[in-house]
């Protein structure tokens, strides 16, 4: 007997329940206990199954005794997402835990959403659920729905957070990976694949382990919420939840013919749940210390950039929508007396500028823990508020530094002090480092606060609400540095690598980032942060030759982006290189779109690819890189995998150059000759 709910077709057809709404297809099997999935384009997901973790077992799904679809859980529902339906799949087993997965389905929607809750008649704990699993020799497979044979697989490496030089990587079957919140699974000839990732940040971590078996064969598949390793900086388990019903991470389970579409839409689910800081102003431009003189930071380098701004870039095409730039301090800005910090604040205001500064709100960088907490007279020691273990003992260093309990109200106090101090002196921007310290696990001070997901949100939403523009009357931005991914929805920008200075390896290292995390932009966070372009000479490294600072350039510009510069122009040569380019208004245009440029490829292993599009104005955008610092290399770019129509010919525009030629009609492919280190912008029309 079938009925219509909306659009969406639901069926019980012997030992299966079918939820279809004409994209994908939901199969309940309440013989075995798996759901499986299907989706018109020929994609499917077979014979999943659930687990929970309780004492020293694991229950799963498919184990258990009896299974049902309860008539009274199929509901109707409308929320952001859609319209659509929501119904249970329940699994019961005695002296185990109801297993109870939520399904959700919308019209015109080309993916599921799914949750597992775990039920007991008594208080329990555990602190791993795993909504989703499926095993080859199991049943459960990922078919691709084509003929493709031995074609390539791959899934994607999504870090957890930017620290320590993380890349961002694609791994060929046959591997074994681990992602975090998020992974695709994709042929990467034709882009088929599936996404699958967590939409929900409030409390868990989430991992998803894609194992590889054969070239064109994946075996595995497992969605674990309650995750905790070395690459999510944890020293302790994942905190345990405690109730009678323990719910997951709601995960969000799709398939599309191009991959990309569906990060992109994996992006905007997770908007849809929580969007990105709102931002009115526009694409943040300026400059960042730390890249130019790291730890020598004064006063006549602070002062004479944003002189240097004032009276050779601003008014030439370098400044944000409302002719600004933003001037900012690092760390060391303490470097300065509190005089020249504040003249220093005062002048570049007065160059019609926005001073910014830097805060670590989760570490502390001392090596006493009983040292006093500022501004409390030495009535709080920062023994308690740092992050504890099971035996009360603060947790060890990350990165030099102690982490910082969020939830322990001192802590929040310290910071709120700190960011009334900023408010006040005037700044309108900050950029804040090592973040992954406060969502560390550990022992909290509030024992309501079970994970360190949930410390986090806890410290960042009162950041957030601290800096915004009801509470201090004038737009502020916020910026992440070192920061997890998720949560998000507390910063209008992230950095989107860790440190990326001006040569050429830094430009493919941050394009590494683009190339797996372009979706980021503009869905998590409003802007993706290329971190320091460097035009000329980082404080830390060689002088770049012209090809390499212009790509860094241009990296930065496709990033997504904000745009903030890392040179001392005190340097000859580093203004004059920022008064040729910055002034470029073709460039400059493309850089105040803010928009990320979409990788061409992705199959680029560990590395960055080094073409990128983005459709627009009438036309395609084109960056094209060569990452070689000592040879001159041709790149061959196939039109029509780029989006590029070029059957009645086409025009390109080196935005650079200015200059224009003509493609003849029927043209496949355009090769581009590049320099070592070169790279270019193009634009085809």
């Amino acid at each position: 007997m079938a009925t219509v709910i909306g659009q969406i077709k639901l069926e019980k057809d012997g030992n299966a329940y079918v939820a279809d709404n004409g994209i994908v297809k939901v199969t309940a099997n309440v013989a075995d206990g798996t759901l499986s999935y299907a989706w018109k384009d020929g994609q499917s997901l077979g014979a999943t199954y659930a687990e929970a973790r309780y004492g020293w077992e694991t229950a799963r799904s498919s184990l258990y005794g009896k299974h049902d679809v309860p008539a009274e859980s199929v509901k109707p529902i409308a929320d952001g997402f859609g319209e659509g339906v929501r119904f249970n799949f329940v699994h019961e087993e005695p002296g185990k835990p109801l297993l109870r997965q939520h399904i959700r389905l919308y019209e015109g929607v080309p993916y599921a959403l799914v949750e597992l809750e775990a039920v007991s008649e008594q208080e329990w704990e555990t602190n791993e659920l795993t909504p989703i699993a499926a095993y080859l020799n199991d049943g459960g497979v990922l078919d691709f729905g084509d003929e493709a044979g031995e074609a390539e697989v791959r899934a994607l490496f999504i870090p957890y957070d930017n620290d320590k030089w993380v890349r961002f990587a694609s791994h060929a079957n046959q591997n074994s990976v681990r992602s975090y919140e998020v992974t695709a699974v994709y042929r990467s000839e034709s882009r088929r694949g599936f996404v699958f990732g967590s939409v929900t940040h409030d409390t868990w971590k989430t991992a998803i382990d894609v194992e590889g078996t054969f070239t064109s064969t994946v075996g595995r598949v497992r969605v674990q919420a309650g995750a905790a390793d070395l690459q999510t900086r944890d020293t302790v388990p994942h905190g345990s939840l405690r109730g009678t019903s323990i719910v997951s991470p709601t995960i969000f389970v799709g398939a599309y013919l191009d991959y990309r579409e569906g990060m992109e839409a994996y992006g905007k689910a997770n908007a849809i749940v929580k969007p990105a800081l709102g931002w009115s102003g526009g694409v943040p431009m300026g400059w960042n210390s730390w890249s130019a003189v790291m730890a020598k930071l004064d006063y006549d380098v602070y002062t004479h950039t944003s002189d240097f701004f004032a009276s050779a870039l601003q008014g030439e095409g370098f400044a944000d929508d409302n002719g600004s730039l933003y001037v900012n301090f690092d760390a060391f800005s303490d470097n300065l007396p509190a005089e020249q910090l504040t003249d220093a604040v005062r002048r570049v205001k007065a160059n019609s500028q926005k001073p910014g500064t830097y805060y670590t709100p989760f570490a502390f960088w001392g090596s006493n823990p009983d040292t006093p907490v500022e501004g409390t007279d030495g009535a709080v020691l920062y023994r308690e508020i740092l992050l504890k273990d099971a035996g009360g003992n603060p947790l060890p260093k990350l990165d030099g530094a102690f982490p910082i309990d969020p939830s322990h109200p001192e802590a929040i106090a310290r910071i709120m002090r700190k960011l009334d101090e900023v408010v006040a002196a005037g700044f309108d921007y900050l950029k804040m480092d090592f973040l992954a310290h406060g969502a560390m696990e550990g022992v909290h001070y509030d024992s309501a606060v079970r994970t360190g997901i949930q410390a986090y949100n806890l410290g960042m939403a009162a950041i957030a609400d601290a800096l915004s523009p009801e509470r201090i009357g004038r737009e502020f931005l916020i910026n992440l540095s070192i920061a997890p991914l998720f949560p998000h929805g507390y910063a209008h920008s992230r950095r989107v690598s860790c440190d990326a200075f001006g040569t050429i390896d830094d430009t493919e290292y941050m394009l590494n980032a683009v190339t797996y995390g372009w979706w980021i932009s503009d869905n998590l966070y409003r802007f993706n942060d290329p971190d320091h372009i460097v035009l000329y000479k980082s404080d830390n490294q060689r002088a770049t030759s012209e090809h390499e600072g212009r790509s860094r350039l241009n990296a930065g510009v496709i990033a997504g982006t904000s745009l903030l510069l890392g040179d001392d122009y005190r340097m000859e040569e580093a203004a004059r290189r920022a008064k040729e380019w910055m002034t470029n208004t073709a460039v400059m245009t493309l850089a105040r779109r803010g928009e990320t440029f979409r990788p061409a490829e992705g199959r680029s292993g560990t590395k960055g690819e080094d073409l990128f599009t983005l459709a627009g104005d009438g036309g395609v955008y084109v960056a094209v890189f060569n990452f070689d610092a000592e040879n001159g290399q041709s790149k061959t770019i196939d039109l029509a995998r780029v989006g590029i129509d070029a059957a009645n010919g086409a025009v390109v525009r080196d935005l650079w150059s200015g200059g224009k030629y003509s493609l003849t009609l029927g043209t496949a492919e355009h090769v581009v000759a590049l320099e070592a280190a070169e790279s270019k912008l193009l634009f085809y029309k």
